[in-house]
């Protein structure tokens, strides 16, 4: 057989380990030169590909290529971008197609959540359609850790470690200045709907009376008078109150706690802040001194403090993504399976892209206490072992020492300008 060549894109928020990914993909496809000739991968995601913008990774050497598994970021650029029905916006997988067809390339690899799994599942309905097919897998990738099917998804082990350290180490900062300063620190962490980050927090204490005092989930409606109730108790009982608070927590009604009123390129709602919003609350009704923090991108681009576990599977995901498709797979997504807790054991399964687009995985009921406040000894047997492990960066001079590709471009083929 001829061998053809790859696309490669990353999607939406970045992670600490995402480039992990990439690494796994490009190295496993420079073993397979029977079927994939070359990785091209998109310039700010599917973007690149609509565009005619891509990037020859065929110009970076091994070393370079090796040094994206310890490097944050998306090293081609992402983008929140979602192509929208065929019946809506033909012209998006007409173009991509005639660029596919253009540059001989017959495997699509998108490395992203929710709506990227979406995207690659239309577009190994719609090439095939349209007569030139294109085999398209989906890889695994989100700090939300909301996927289908998978156990986990890499990115999270990250996230997840950094926000527990983080609710450790400020817990013992607050608790050391409690009687005379601040009693309630509030830590703002990522996930819109599912409260897997949130619930990390959790790991950070394991006593009682060790923070998080109080986790507020997506999951559990905001109750006021119980939480204003429970921020006292904890200053009463322990002198102290550490809060771990979703972007996404919300009211009964649905309304976030924190929402700005606008919308991002996925129609989701944008969010202006919910800590702020609780620490004021705090301030208000009780008085207390407060101080909050948002973690924000601190969190996902941490990779100083990367799980070893997610830094594995990241890669492990990228590496069964080629290994699919050279077996002539497509609409599929290598998928976490967890084996046992104790020992943490885990492999690579199949996952098709129809049971994983547009899917949202909430925290299930059985990891949150029946106060709501908090996380349950099963939710510590899920999360624990995706923290597990270091995998520290080079460091020179004092600081990690990341890789920036030279990204040489792709020669355009068409000739023709798409506007996105």
């Amino acid at each position: 057989m001829t061998a053809r060549n790859a696309f490669y894109a990353q999607s939406g928020g970045v992670t600490a380990v995402i480039n992990a990914t990439a690494c796994g993909v490009i190295e496993t496809a420079r073993k397979h030169k029977k079927h994939i000739a070359n990785v091209y991968a998109g310039r700010n995601g599917i973007i690149g590909a609509l565009t005619e913008d891509m990037i020859d990774t065929n110009r970076e050497n091994a070393r370079a290529i090796a040094a994206l598994r310890h490097t944050p970021g998306g090293a081609f650029g992402s983008a929140r971008y979602k192509l929208k029905g065929i019946d809506e916006n033909r012209a998006q997988y007409e173009r991509l197609v005639e660029v596919f067809h253009a540059h001989d390339i017959g495997y699509f690899f998108y490395n992203g959540g929710n709506d990227s799994m979406d995207t690659a599942h239309k577009v190994s309905q719609v090439s095939k359609r349209m007569g030139y097919p294109v085999q398209c897998i989906g890889v695994p990738k989100t700090v939300d850790n909301d996927l289908a099917v998978t156990d986990n998804c890499p990115g999270f082990g990250s996230v997840a470690k950094y926000v527990a350290v983080s609710t450790r180490e400020a817990a013992l900062d607050v608790l050391s200045m409690a009687k005379t300063s601040t009693k309630v620190f509030v830590l703002e962490v990522m996930g819109r709907h599912a409260g897997w980050i949130a619930a990390a927090g959790g790991l950070a204490g394991n006593a009682p009376g060790d923070a998080p005092h109080i986790i507020l989930f997506p999951e559990v409606p905001f109750d006021e008078p119980a939480f204003l109730k429970r921020v006292q108790e904890s200053v009463e009982k322990y002198d102290y109150c550490v809060v771990v608070v979703s972007e996404g927590a919300q009211y009964a009604d649905g309304r976030f706690l924190a929402e700005a009123g606008t919308r991002d390129a996925f129609g989701h709602a944008q969010l202006g802040g919910v800590a702020p919003v609780v620490a004021n609350l705090v301030r208000e009704r009780l008085g207390y001194k407060y101080h909050y923090a948002v973690a924000d991108y601190l969190q996902r681009s941490a990779r100083h403090i990367a799980s070893a576990t997610d830094v594995k599977q990241a890669y492990a995901v990228g590496q069964a993504a080629v290994k699919f498709a050279v077996e002539g797979k497509t609409a599929v997504m290598p998928a976490i399976k967890r084996v046992s807790d104790k020992p943490y054991r885990w492999r690579i399964g199949e996952a098709p892209l129809s049971r994983v687009a547009n899917t949202e995985k909430k925290l299930p009921k059985r990891f949150i206490t029946k106060d709501g406040f908090g996380i349950t000894e099963a939710a510590r047997r899920y999360l624990q072992p995706l923290i597990r492990g270091e995998d520290y960066p080079p460091y020179v001079n004092g600081l990690p020492k990341y890789v920036t590709l030279k990204n040489v471009p792709v020669k355009p083929k068409l000739g023709t300008e798409f506007v996105v």
